[in-house]
């Protein structure tokens, strides 16, 4: 697994000196025939990995709901009356077993998110046992726990961390239409400090939030500008919960959502692209889209924190058809 990661970490660490993206170039890409865009991106994907194999991740909501923010699109948040029910901290014993199933079914990373702004110390101190507990199965380990102090990131990488999720959400010029509570330098700061603790980061965002295809761009654009690029990129379509206020926007077509996946394999060639929320609702279709376009991880399990995912053995027959393997550590 460490030399894995390494590996991983030395791939996005050249990116530095890589190619600058501006939106305009990241518009063009969208504009391709379909046909051209696709080629391009799996092109682009063969030069860096084995395109027949997808890194296997599940997510485990270790405490749920109550948050105070008002992120949009999020059912957990305090503001928003919707039928999630609060959850205090599992306990370590709860988190290792869910660890160890998913293993067992082949998961080879283990992420763990939390619903609230920023952790308490006594938060993270439960967290950083949990992280323990997880490597000792032999996982690799990512968090998300909201905004980081000072200070915090560099216990997470102490413990053993590997990966550390804040998403971006969107382009910075959409960002208060979701968000209010927040300012995206608020998550870039997070972002920074978890690059100076040298953990990997994990940073990608959401659509199909109402914004347009220039916005799209935008986001893109800003996640492959950042130096380096995130070693993981997730790429979340919008899962629509009643009682959020996002709850009724019009649904993005699900080609501009293989497109944006096609965009981020194009602009960050050597990060793992995960097609995130959202896939339990794609056609199979269009999950071999994505594939095709260059994602090459995938959440796994029956539960993304809140809301729902394809079942394991969904998963396992479609890997079967396509003849992908699960990336192993």
């Amino acid at each position: 697994m460490t030399t894995l990661i390494n590996d991983r970490r030395d791939r996005a660490a050249d990116t530095a000196s890589a190619e600058r993206w501006n939106i305009a170039q990241i518009e063009a890409l969208f504009n391709l025939p379909f046909n051209d865009l696709i080629y391009r991106a799996q092109s682009v994907h063969r030069q860096h990995f084995d395109p027949n194999a997808v890194q296997l991740s599940t997510l485990l909501s270790v405490k749920t709901g109550g948050c105070a923010e008002d992120c949009g699109y999020c059912p957990q948040s305090a503001r928003f009356h919707t039928s999630i029910e609060n959850q205090d901290m599992l306990s370590v014993d709860a988190v290792v077993a869910a660890a160890r199933a998913a293993k067992h079914s082949g998961a080879t990373r283990f992420c763990m998110g939390a619903a609230w702004r920023g952790p308490k110390q006594r938060d993270l101190d439960q967290v950083i046992a949990m992280i323990g507990a997880v490597r000792g199965l032999g996982m690799e380990t990512c968090a998300t726990l909201g905004m980081l102090k000072e200070g915090q990131a560099e216990q997470l990488k102490s413990a053993g961390l590997d990966y550390y999720n804040h998403n971006i959400d969107t382009a910075p010029d959409f960002y208060g239409e979701v968000i209010s509570t927040r300012t995206q330098d608020d998550r870039l700061d997070t972002l920074g400090r978890v690059r100076d603790a040298g953990l990997n980061v994990c940073c990608g965002g959401i659509v199909g939030m109402g914004e347009t295809r220039a916005s799209r761009a935008a986001l893109i654009a800003q996640l492959a500008n950042m130096e380096p690029y995130p070693e993981s990129v997730p790429i979340n379509n919008l899962v629509q919960v009643e009682g959020t206020p996002l709850h009724g926007t019009e649904a993005l077509d699900l080609l501009e959502f293989v497109r944006t996946i096609a965009c981020a394999r194009i602009t960050m060639p050597k990060a793992m692209v995960r097609l995130s929320a959202g896939r339990q609702d794609m056609p199979e279709g269009i999950q071999v889209l994505c594939f095709l376009a260059g994602a090459n991880s995938i959440f796994y399990g029956e539960k993304l924190l809140t809301t729902g995912n394809p079942d394991v053995e969904a998963d396992r027959s479609l890997f079967e058809k396509l003849g992908l393997h699960p990336l192993q550590c």
